[in-house]
């Protein structure tokens, strides 16, 4: 065969592969509103950057249905690219073939990138529209998860590992996601369960919709599994690349540092008058990051879920950050159990990926009562405070208003080798607030007083005598525990300065295996 009979043939064998399983399947799947696996890593990537792998990879299934077709590609795509320049890899479902079902070929495809991401040190995003596992192939594709899940399990923390769920994701298929930095769904074409409406029904005569069951916004605000909720693909992609923006290639790797034209001194006047004169008021701690950070930017995770504490990331003077922040808005900023995992787990990965952590605290304490107790707060607790003092990236700690007791601990406090501790003059830092302290240090006086108003006095003066002697930032001051109290409207200027100190800080744990954090 002549040269250019060859390739002819590579060229109608290219266009066999891409388009999957045939223009019907295709059109099927834009009527659900979907892009196909090869158009959403056109959008995603950089335009030209895509390079492929295993075209032509295939596999025919012969155990049990003998009549099924074979196809190119064998329903995925995967290679790699560049997003804004920068290196990535990635791999991307076919729901055209075989509903996008994992065989053992499949498997060793995303297999082979995931391994090649580990080597060069790059992100790894996985774009998930799978019915599950290839039936035909039984165990096989079961050990297919089982490979993929091992390489997700060696990747975390060595490389930021992306997931986009922009369709079904059912069963073992969902495990994948879960190990992974970071899922982002489609709202209205994206659901994620370990058992479907049907099973659910069987087993606990249950009647649930896919939605309900597992739709994204149920995990976007009940279940925290996802966190992005996109309205539509589009959007779910452009947050890949905007989240990408914030983080380094790999853990050996600082993040990207970007030119910044907002000035580091910018006051920012409103921030003196945003705490309220009474301490029971509420305000929008995002207000104060949106004042600070550069250009007013933050990107927020979780934004629906545990909202009594926002996560996210900012820019200062164009050095990507990590914010965690209790929110006044939602619950008086109290820290519950679920508040504490969504907290801990990016605590642990801004650690783990060389992002310096901000953290501005408002916390009142612990959510109490017996559903949060038997609930298990206090493991929940436990690991955000576990991640804060294992953190040795540099760590800067403002102090609004409220930190009381074991919280104002768990806050990144000094004492978790919090770097820089600043309070506002508002901070009120002490081991409970002034009204549940007056009822336990005057409890008897309280109680000999029989007159309300009398009580009422008593009980007034006492309030103000702590809070003058003991719900103010100078006694932690005075004791080294925070290192200024700052004029709110100078934060920005203040935090940037300590974050170019701390460019070079050293931290080091002592050596282990790995450590037991309370799960």
């Amino acid at each position: 065969m002549a040269i250019e009979e060859k390739i002819k043939e590579l060229m109608a064998l290219r266009e066999k592969a891409r388009i999957g399983g045939g223009e019907k399947r295709i059109e099927a799947q834009h009527k659900k509103g979907k892009y196909t696996a090869r158009e959403r890593i056109e959008k995603l990537l950089d335009e030209g950057s895509f390079e492929e792998f295993d075209m032509f990879v295939s596999s025919k299934p012969t155990d049990f249905g003998n009549d099924v077709e074979e196809y190119l590609s064998d329903g995925v795509v995967t290679g790699y690219g560049t997003i804004d320049g920068r290196l990535v890899f990635i791999f991307s479902q076919d729901f055209t073939i075989f509903g996008g079902s994992l065989s053992d070929m499949f498997a060793q495809k995303i297999c082979k990138v995931m391994d090649k991401a580990m080597k060069v040190g790059a992100p790894v995003i996985g774009i998930n529209d799978s019915g599950g596992a290839r039936i035909q192939e039984g165990v096989k594709s079961l050990g297919g998860y089982a490979e993929i899940f091992q390489r997700n399990i060696m990747a975390s923390g060595v490389v930021p590992q992306i997931s986009a769920v922009f369709g079904p994701c059912a069963g073992g298929a969902v495990y994948s996601p879960a190990l992974t930095d970071f899922t982002i769904m489609s709202q209205g074409t994206s659901y994620m369960f370990v058992t479907g409406p049907k099973v659910v029904k069987t087993v606990t005569n249950e009647d649930v919709t896919v939605e309900e069951l597992g739709g994204a916004r149920v995990h976007g605000t009940k279940s925290g599994v996802t966190h992005f909720v996109a309205d539509s693909e589009d959007e779910g992609l452009l947050l890949i690349r905007k989240l990408l923006s914030y983080l380094p290639q790999n853990n050996h790797e600082d993040p990207p540092i970007y030119v910044c034209s907002d000035p580091i001194d910018r006051l920012e006047n409103s921030l003196n008058y945003i705490v309220p004169d009474n301490p029971n008021k509420p305000y929008d701690v995002k207000d104060v990051i949106h004042s600070i950070a550069d250009d007013e930017e933050f990107l927020e995770i979780h934004r629906h879920y545990a909202q009594n504490i926002v996560i996210g990331f900012s820019k200062f003077n164009g050095t990507p950050v990590g914010i965690v922040a209790n929110q006044p808005n939602y619950l008086a900023g109290v820290l519950d159990i679920n508040a504490s995992r969504k907290a801990a787990r990016f605590v642990r990965f801004c650690d783990a990926f060389n992002i310096p952590i901000l953290t501005l605290v408002d916390v009142p304490g612990f959510l109490p009562g017996t559903a949060q107790e038997y609930g298990g707060i206090i493991i929940h607790g436990a690991k955000l405070l576990f991640a804060y003092g294992e953190a040795t990236v540099p760590k800067v700690t403002v102090i609004l208003r409220k930190a009381y007791g074991g919280a104002y601990d768990v806050m990144s406090s000094k004492h978790l080798r919090g770097d820089i501790n600043y309070a506002w003059p508002s901070a009120e830092i002490a081991v409970m607030g002034p009204k549940g302290a007056i009822e336990v240090l005057y409890q008897k006086e309280l109680s000999a007083i029989d007159n309300p108003e009398d009580k009422a006095k008593f009980f007034a003066e006492k309030e103000q005598e702590y809070r003058d002697k003991f719900a103010n930032p100078y006694v932690a001051a005075k004791h080294g525990y925070i290192d200024d109290v700052i004029e709110p409207r100078n934060t920005r200027f203040r935090v940037i300065r300590a974050l170019q100190m701390l460019s070079s800080k050293k931290d080091t744990n002592p050596l282990k295996k790995h450590d037991n954090i309370p799960l």
